[in-house]
């Protein structure tokens, strides 16, 4: 029997997913004017969200909590099942700002696409990762305002799209935050502030730990194709999620970057499927263990897993030449100028979007993207370390000729590829 795609839905070739370079810089070159993006003073923000799960729809709800005259006026996502469940939940909620009309309501993989024809110049990106540098790029195309939420790639490929997207955004005029929310986080904001003030001296090494357990699945139906299944438990696929080291770790990484106001020059990696081995689980690992060599020679020691019944820490730990610092949980230093955050903290989840939404309105936009894209590289090239056995240095990462992307997404036949494994090929 042939698999049928889910209702409203279309195949999507790489060469409409991707788009290519060429036809990025020909949209670029046609597009002069932001097609409506302009916010200033209190015009109305129009929110698209694309990937309408529980972060999504998270994302949302701090999009509306954020700032006045924010309404949610347009939905995609590949299932309809997972958008009507954000429609409903946003409209109980938010009646008065988030009751999407039926026509804003945009179903299948080409669903971003047509999102972005609707009447929006805010638009939140919560789809897989694997989708993000075509969406951003596509996005920016339409001369939209974008909260992406982290990674932005899963790939260098994808990695080197969102870099050659950074100045064009900023030549736009328009604005895009990520959701590494630390940086918009007071406690990581005052300990970062402290940290290059020279409050434990120069930096000598870091520690980052993600120890946690193991996240959620959802059971395949007997009338899922490879493609719906793959998208429906994304977090299992390189291609979609790039390993939890990138979609997860992602955040301690980027505060490492941004405490060395660095990017490291190489890793070395190890890695396995040691506990999640199901067929179910896709081919990620299940845990890393990493050694990140950054400029002066200092290096961090970074490790991750998603493994049930171990210990959990989530934190990032600094040592210099004049005391210690803790980053998360608790938000202290240590040594010749002690501190710690007594405050209490804001909403993170909330206060990014309230950053962008004034940034646009001031007329002075914020762009995250290059600091992100670089944060997304740093766990690629370690991704891409413990998969091969090999030390990766940043500009083998950078250039590598990895594309993970499918060559057509349509609903059928999708094999799983093999658990990589350290010492094969490249």
């Amino acid at each position: 029997m042939t698999e049928q795609a889910p209702a409203g839905s279309s195949p999507v070739s790489r060469r409409t997913f991707i788009r290519g370079a060429a036809t990025l810089a020909a949209g670029f070159a046609t597009l002069d004017r932001l097609s409506g993006a302009h916010a200033a003073g209190s015009d109305e923000i129009r929110v698209g969200l694309v990937g309408c799960g529980s972060r999504g729809t998270g994302a949302a709800l701090n999009a509306l909590a954020a700032a006045p005259g924010v309404r949610v006026v347009a939905l995609a996502d590949a299932f309809r099942d997972r958008l009507d469940q954000c429609r409903a939940a946003l409209g109980e909620q938010h009646p008065d700002v988030a009751l999407v009309p039926e026509d804003r309501c945009f179903v299948g993989l080409d669903a971003c696409d047509r999102l972005l024809e609707a009447d929006v110049n805010y638009v939140i990106l919560a789809e897989p990762p694997g989708f993000r540098p075509s969406h951003i790029a596509a996005a920016v195309r339409a001369g939209k305002h974008v909260f992406a939420e982290k990674p932005v790639a899963v790939d260098a490929a994808g990695v080197r799209q969102c870099l050659d997207l950074a100045p064009e955004i900023a030549r736009r005029g328009l604005a895009f935050v990520a959701g590494t929310q630390y940086r918009h986080f007071e406690p990581y904001i005052q300990s970062m502030a402290r940290l290059h003030d020279g409050a434990i001296g120069t930096i000598t090494s870091a520690r980052a730990y993600y120890h946690t357990g193991e996240l959620w699945h959802h059971e395949r139906q007997p009338h899922w194709s490879d493609l719906e299944n793959q998208l429906r438990n994304w977090l299992y696929y390189t291609w979609l999620s790039g390993d939890h080291i990138t979609e997860q770790f992602i955040h301690n990484l980027d505060a490492i970057n941004w405490a060395f106001r660095a990017v490291p020059q190489r890793a070395i990696a190890t890695g396995g499927r040691q506990v999640r081995t199901a067929p179910e689980f896709g081919h990620i690992y299940d845990h890393f263990a990493l050694v990140y060599e950054y400029p002066g020679g200092v290096t961090c020691t970074a490790m991750c897993r998603q493994q049930n019944g171990c210990e959990k820490k989530i934190t990032n730990q600094f040592t210099g030449t004049a005391g210690e610092a803790v980053v998360l949980p608790e938000y202290t230093i240590g040594g010749r100028r002690p501190w710690k955050y007594e405050g209490e903290p804001n909403d993170m989840y909330v206060q990014e979007h309230t950053d962008l939404i004034a940034s646009i309105r001031a007329g002075r936009p914020l762009n995250e993207l290059r600091q992100v894209a670089e944060s997304t590289l740093t766990a690629v090239m370690g991704r891409m370390s413990a998969y091969t056995g090999r030390s990766i240095t940043w500009e083998e990462a950078l250039a590598a000729d990895e594309s993970l992307m499918p060559g057509r997404l349509e609903w059928g036949p999708l094999p799983t590829p093999a658990v990589p494994m350290p010492g094969g090929e490249t």
